[in-house]
């Protein structure tokens, strides 16, 4: 049940959110303030999440775990791909002869 609604802000309890968690993320990208509360009490608010269109992720996403990803990853070869499959062109095409 919503507790609230003052204009472009709506709150609701949690329990009646899961049972209405669609209609509260497409109020939310409609523009309106969306609050889950706990026992009456604000605990989150759901916003929409804008993006430009077009617009690309920034790049050194990884930069910010300490991984070290070399940068040929997704591009180089798959050495242990290459090894299992190794000498497949020799192989028969019907495996029956």
């Amino acid at each position: 049940m919503i507790a609230q609604n003052w204009g472009m802000t709506v709150t609701i309890n949690i329990a009646a959110a899961k049972a209405k968690l669609s209609e509260l993320v497409a109020r939310a990208e409609a523009g309106e303030e969306v609050i889950i509360a706990r026992d009456g009490k604000p605990v989150v608010t759901l916003t929409p999440t804008v993006r430009p269109p077009g617009a690309r992720r920034p790049l050194g996403v990884w930069d910010r775990f300490g991984a070290d990803i070399p940068e040929d990853l997704f591009i180089g070869p798959d050495h242990e791909t290459a090894h299992a499959v190794a000498g497949w062109e020799t192989l028969p095409v019907d495996p029956a002869s």
